[in-house]
């Protein structure tokens, strides 16, 4: 018999308007551009971040009609990780997508990198996205519904590149690595696990190089353009769907062409 009762499948009913995202990182950036994309589609979406702003983020959203909820957390802490997913369950009864999207983004030379900026990486980007594949992951199982994990990697993670850090590569090729893992093990309970690599995106990052970098930058992308965070987030929103129900263990790119496979 095939399994198809999953959040996602026709069958089941649900459609984004039905779903309850967590997001983390969800303060600025891609992680709040994500979170808009998701509330304007209809979901119910819980932002988390270490920044306070995150609770202005989700009280803008909630301006505009969105059903949002700011939380403060560290993803780094499983502690955090268990709050956050309780405070969510207690305002929306359940959690059936998840977007590990907070990271640490420094490019210091392999030269210059401290043990405790490495493990600082380490802890937020790899452990915090561990953590939240299990956490709520288990969550999902035990609903039985189904649900939708969404990794953000990056092409850092894919190829050697003077613009990232090799503590930060190395912690998205892992993230890489961890979505595979969790797609194996949560595939039986129709819980999709997918990863989503973004390169050349515009936002803080991108804004934090210099001229000459970005020029460089700009160069060798095929289609001749920067990204933007709603292409990104377009990405995302196609994974949380329907149509992505037969999706999962994959990584999909979003950096114009810079890396084709």
């Amino acid at each position: 018999m095939e399994r198809r009762a999953a959040i996602g499948s026709r069958e089941s009913g649900h459609d984004i308007q039905e779903r309850v995202a967590i997001v983390t990182g969800a303060a600025q950036g891609l992680g709040a551009s994500m979170a808009r994309a998701l509330a304007g589609s209809g979901a119910k979406v819980v932002l988390s971040d270490t920044n306070a702003e995150v609770l202005r983020a989700a009280e803008l959203l909630a301006a505009h009609g969105a059903s949002c909820l700011g939380v403060v957390a560290d993803v780094a802490d499983e502690k955090q990780w268990q709050l956050l997913l309780r405070q969510a369950v207690e305002a929306y009864g359940f959690v059936d997508v998840l977007i590990n999207n907070a990271a640490r983004t420094p490019s210091t030379s392999i030269w210059d990198i401290t043990q405790e900026e490495w493990d600082s990486v380490m802890a937020v980007n790899l452990r915090g996205c561990f953590l939240g594949c299990r956490t709520v992951g288990r969550q999902m199982r035990e609903r039985g519904r189904g649900g939708r994990i969404i990794n953000l990697a990056s092409i850092a993670g894919q190829q050697a590149s003077q613009a990232s850090g090799a503590h930060y590569a190395a912690s998205k090729a892992g993230v890489l690595a961890l979505t595979r893992t969790f797609a194996a093990e949560f595939a039986s309970d129709a819980i999709t696990v997918n990863a989503v690599a973004p390169a050349a995106i515009r936002g803080p990052v991108l804004d934090a190089l210099d001229t000459g970098r970005r020029t460089d930058l700009l160069s060798s992308i095929p289609l001749g353009r920067f990204g933007g965070p709603d292409e990104v987030s377009g990405a995302v929103l196609f994974l949380v769907s329907d149509a992505a129900a037969f999706v999962t263990g994959a990584t999909l790119d979003v950096n114009g062409g810079r890396l084709m496979r």
